[in-house]
């Protein structure tokens, strides 16, 4: 459902999804350095936020 669902949205929220799709993975690997040279647990959240987000993307559930 995701993969239809996406292009019924309006032409700027379609351009606001495409656009958070290409930079999360930059964010990630931001998040995740900064994860392993100062770990707390709201980074941890953060982190498994971001990575569960970027797998919805990339299996289509968004």
């Amino acid at each position: 459902m995701g993969r239809y669902y996406r292009y019924r949205l309006p032409l700027w929220c379609r351009e606001c999804l495409f656009i958070l799709e290409r930079s999360l993975l930059p964010i990630i690997i931001f998040q995740a350095i900064r994860t392993l040279f100062i770990p707390t647990s709201f980074d941890i959240i953060i982190l498994s936020i971001l990575i569960g987000v970027y797998i919805s993307f990339r299996l289509h559930w968004i």
